[in-house]
């Protein structure tokens, strides 16, 4: 998988530890405390929020919240939970406090043997969590529901952070290309880096559309109609056709930055769109882990054809009688 260094935060992490050795723990767990802040050590029914990369023995990255650009909130439940064992995933963060940070490698044969569930097929034999606490809450006397009150206010704020720095992004990112993009009344900017000859679309019609989306942020690629393209970013679904995408223009049949930016566009062109999240994803982001809430995107397009209403219903018809 790609690649990248997400953080400052990260970095450090890494040096810091690179010179210490691994101890080895119950259950075959591996870690090393990176830094021990001094504070009490998270107990069953604490909340830990964490910054965390997870990464294979293969050096292959499964997930990070330095990418998402919020932390991940860890519940540390009862070690009489079915399923758990010593040396699991939630022993390892039951060794740390507010202010710590550590590297751990959790042994997937004994997962297995203690689960009676097969080892995953992405890691030979460990998976490994580089873990920052940036926030413990504390269980003690509180009622579930006032401990679950204080982490939503603080998570909210750590939305409101993300939020505050999506213009940044965005600027950052169109002084990094050297951009020039020309801007709309409701935030959208769009370079058209090679202008069709054909008509624009009007709402109603139907588009074909070859494009591909990233991360402002990050530069990383969440989707693609070309399969070369997702081979190339390791997006590649052989589940899925890599074909353009058809659908109606105008009509919320998709994010509003697209059925802003396709009208502006002759058929035959192709663009590059910035996206705020405003007219993307919005404060929810996709729903599934790869937009993060408040992501600005950019997607370059090609408007390959442009289908009147009754063109497009006269395809349809020959295609159904084929």
């Amino acid at each position: 998988m790609k690649k990248s260094v997400f953080s400052l935060g990260l970095a450090t992490l890494v040096l810091a530890g690179a010179c210490q050795q691994f101890k080895t723990g119950e259950g075959g767990l591996q870690y090393k405390i990176i830094k021990d802040g001094g504070q009490p050590k998270a107990q069953t029914g604490d909340l830990l929020s964490v910054n965390m990369t997870v990464t294979t023995d293969r050096d292959s990255l499964l997930s990070s919240t330095y990418k998402i650009g919020l932390p991940q909130i860890i519940n540390i439940a009862a070690d009489s939970l079915p399923g758990l064992y010593p040396g699991d995933y939630n022993s390892m963060f039951k060794m740390l406090g507010e202010g710590d940070s550590a590297v751990f490698k959790l042994n997937l044969d004994t997962m297995a043997a203690k689960t009676m569930q097969p080892k995953p097929d992405f890691a030979d034999h460990y998976v490994t969590f580089n873990v920052k606490v940036n926030k413990h809450f504390k269980k003690g006397e509180l009622t579930d529901s006032a401990l679950y009150a204080e982490v939503n206010t603080y998570f909210d704020g750590e939305i409101q952070k993300l939020k505050a720095s999506e213009e940044g992004k965005i600027n950052d990112y169109i002084k990094k290309n050297n951009l020039e993009p020309l801007k709309t009344a409701s935030g959208l900017q769009y370079i058209i880096t090679e202008e069709g000859t054909g008509e624009k679309p009007v709402a109603g019609d139907t588009v074909k559309v070859n494009y591909t989306g990233a991360l402002v942020a990050t530069g990383d690629v969440f989707d693609t109609s070309i399969k070369e393209v997702a081979e190339k970013n390791n997006t590649y679904n052989p589940m899925r056709p890599y074909e353009p995408a058809k659908f109606a223009i105008g009509v919320r049949q998709v994010i509003p930055g697209w059925d802003e930016g396709l009208l502006l566009l002759p058929k035959g062109s192709k663009a590059k769109l910035i996206i705020p999240s405003e007219l993307g994803y919005g404060e929810r982001g996709d729903g599934r882990g790869v937009i993060p809430p408040f992501a600005p995107l950019v997607f370059d397009i090609e408007l390959i054809d442009v289908l009147k209403p009754a063109a497009n219903d006269a395809a349809a018809q020959d295609s159904t009688a084929q």
